[in-house]
């Protein structure tokens, strides 16, 4: 094999000069160990985005070869957390010394956690999905977290309309009448009872974080389980009468517009030790075929911008 071949990119001069921001890889298909605090490592299987800078305006162009070498290192020989994302991301700087001084990964991956049902005791799996972005630049390291949180809204506005529905039949039902409690509590029960029921879908948080500069370790599960909390009404896994009864109730008690969602997401951020945030809420109507969305920011100088 010859061991004397030609490398265009050293030797060859560009067709046009000039810096560029970012040269890399796309879609590159990467299992790995994932570490993140109250979390036993766990493999997922990830698409990863690898980039360094090209500040050197006359070169032909960087050593993507070394790029992927240093994740698949990453993938096969370590565990992913931020001590060894700065090693990597440390190694494509160095293996284009001269050529290269910012570096970044991405990783988009389904997290599955086993989540327990909301009265019954059961559990079962639940996938969330994850970006993981980390930088390199001046020596500094940021990590990026981005989350997708599933749960579902019900709306103020029908579920005053549907109670406006109930007191009509009710007064309609029982015009003039003097009724026992055991006459109204079994026609609560019945359907010509409850004559309407607002509308309710399914709603997705999409919620992104910067992390402490100084983070020594990813809290994901503390995250999402924060998020679920905060928003009542998270989708479930395993599911028993008792729990979708509970998951009704909760619906009732937790009555959201969009507006609502990103408010209650977005104080609860305030007081988390973040150094930005950005979340954008997204309401796939029931009612109508479009969404309702609402974004909000941390409204930092030079952060994140809705």
């Amino acid at each position: 094999m010859q061991t004397n071949m030609p490398d265009i990119a050293d030797t060859a001069p560009a067709l046009q000069t000039g810096k560029l921001d970012w040269v890399g890889m796309g879609e590159i298909e990467l299992p790995f160990i994932f570490e993140s605090r109250n979390l036993a490592p766990v493999t997922v299987n990830a698409k990863a985005r690898a980039f360094v800078n090209l500040h050197k305006e006359e070169a032909k162009g960087i050593h993507m070869s070394r790029l992927f070498l240093a994740l698949d290192m990453l993938s096969t020989e370590q565990q992913v957390n931020p001590q060894t994302i700065a090693q990597a991301l440390d190694t494509f700087i160095t293996s284009h010394e001269g050529l290269s001084d910012k570096a970044q990964i991405e990783f988009k991956f389904e997290l599955p956690l086993r989540r327990k049902s909301l009265l019954s005791g059961k559990t079962g799996w639940k996938s969330y999905p994850i970006t993981l972005t980390s930088t390199l630049e001046n020596n500094n390291i940021h990590y990026e977290l981005t989350v997708d949180v599933t749960y579902s809204s019900t709306c103020p506005c029908s579920a005053a309309l549907a109670r406006q529905l109930i007191q009509n039949a009710f007064s309609e039902k029982f015009n003039q009448e003097t009724l026992s409690q055991k006459d109204v509590h079994e026609w609560l029960g019945t359907t010509q009872g409850i004559v309407a029921t607002p509308h309710s879908q399914r709603s997705i948080a999409n919620v992104k974080v910067k992390l402490n500069s100084k983070t020594d370790e990813f809290d994901v599960v503390n995250l999402i389980n924060m998020l679920e909390e905060e928003l009542k009404t998270p989708v479930q896994a395993a599911v028993k009468r008792e729990d979708e009864q509970e998951f009704a109730r909760l619906n009732g008690q937790n009555l959201m517009f969009c507006e609502d969602a990103a408010r209650k997401i977005k104080a609860l951020l305030e007081h988390n030790n973040y150094a930005d945030y950005w979340l954008q809420i997204n309401h796939y109507e029931s009612l109508h075929a479009h969404d309702a969305v609402a974004i909000a920011v941390k409204g930092l100088t030079n952060g994140y911008q809705a």
